[in-house]
């Protein structure tokens, strides 16, 4: 069997805000840790039935990346939601959802 372990490295000003925060894999061809400016980890517990999760990003986290990251994260959860059931209606719901906060938040496709 396989085994691979995520690292995530968060630095904390004095009033435990993250100023650095980095990730590195055993499995990834990069040797080095990878900086980041944000991320969302959740991880489901069977025993009490609910998502433990923290979310974290640093003060250099511009808004507008922000914007960005969310939309991402969702229409990744959507795929993900895809995969793991099959249902196919719902989630095209959800990317209907994204397309329309992709327009509020004035979020375009990079080039």
């Amino acid at each position: 069997m396989k085994k691979a372990e995520i690292k995530l490295s968060i630095e904390l000003d004095d009033q435990n805000i993250p100023e650095k925060i980095t990730w590195e894999s055993t499995d990834s061809e990069k040797k080095d840790a990878v900086p980041s400016k944000a991320f969302m980890l959740s991880i489901w517990d069977h025993n009490y039935q609910n998502t433990l999760k923290i979310d974290l990003w640093t003060k250099e986290m511009p808004v507008d990346e922000m914007k960005r990251f969310f939309y991402e994260t969702l229409m990744t959860m959507g795929d993900t939601f895809q995969r793991a059931t099959g249902e196919t209606a719902i989630v095209e719901d959800l990317r209907d959802y994204c397309a329309h906060f992709a327009e509020k938040m004035e979020i375009t496709r990079p080039e």
